[in-house]
């Protein structure tokens, strides 16, 4: 096995393991961690800026059995397909090729027709996602903004690798698009949650209970993303 910095360097362990890993030298962290990167589908360990090779080789083949079982469950990545039923926004949407329209997609009902050539159907499908993210998510969280009386600078939406959303210190939000792919409280929930950053830039006691006042019913939607999180990186 290879074991790769991001500097460059590389190392090799005599031990075979049947996957390779990512290691990010950090000065911040005070301890070994692992995850794992569902969309590369690589784990991910993050070393103390003075620890030794060794004790970092150790601490990988002891996590050996939870680094395959969790790659294990990583769901298979496949394009959006003409027939394939999702969840948008809520809401339970067929994906329809309608090569004779034009406008690339668009949502009528329960149905999300799109027009062209079908190889172009994966593409335009998440174009439009993003599209109608950028003013779905705007509009969330603006709304619990007000709640607290702060302000949002302006949303993004990106492909993130290992973070649902973030908040920055100039007020400026970043969402994941898959998360227009779960459920509404699950959506919800996470508008409250980088909302509440802007008053609370940690998760302390403080910052849950302002997620809480802006959406009760927060947990629900933590607990959905801990546990089927996963699931909304199918899609490439």
């Amino acid at each position: 096995m290879k074991i790769t910095l991001l500097t460059g360097k590389t190392y090799n362990i005599e031990q075979q393991i049947d996957f390779p890993i990512k290691i990010v030298k950090s000065p911040r962290a005070k301890k070994l961690t692992l995850r794992i990167d569902t969309r590369e589908h690589l784990p991910v360990l993050s070393i103390p800026r003075y620890c030794p090779q060794k004790k970092a080789v150790e601490f990988v083949l002891a996590h050996k059995q939870w680094i395959n079982d969790s790659l294990n469950r990583l769901p298979c990545s496949k394009p959006f397909e003409n027939g394939d039923t999702i969840s948008l926004f809520g809401k339970e949407v067929t994906i329809v090729h309608a090569p004779k329209r034009r406008l690339g997609a668009k949502l009528e009902t329960d149905q999300l027709l799109v027009s062209g050539e079908i190889e172009f159907l994966h593409r335009r499908v998440k174009d439009f996602i993003k599209k109608k993210a950028q003013n779905e998510f705007y509009k969330r969280s603006n709304k619990y903004a007000k709640k607290l009386g702060e302000t949002i600078n302006g949303v993004t939406i990106k492909d993130t690798k290992s973070r649902w959303g973030s908040c920055s210190t100039l007020q400026n939000i970043n969402y994941s698009w898959r998360i227009a792919l779960a459920p509404d409280f699950v959506i919800n929930y996470l508008m409250a949650h980088e909302v509440a950053h802007l008053r609370h830039p940690n998760h302390s006691r403080c910052f849950w209970d302002c997620v809480a006042s802006l959406y009760p019913e927060y947990e629900q939607g933590e607990q959905w993303l801990k546990e089927h999180g996963k699931d909304l990186y199918r899609y490439e």
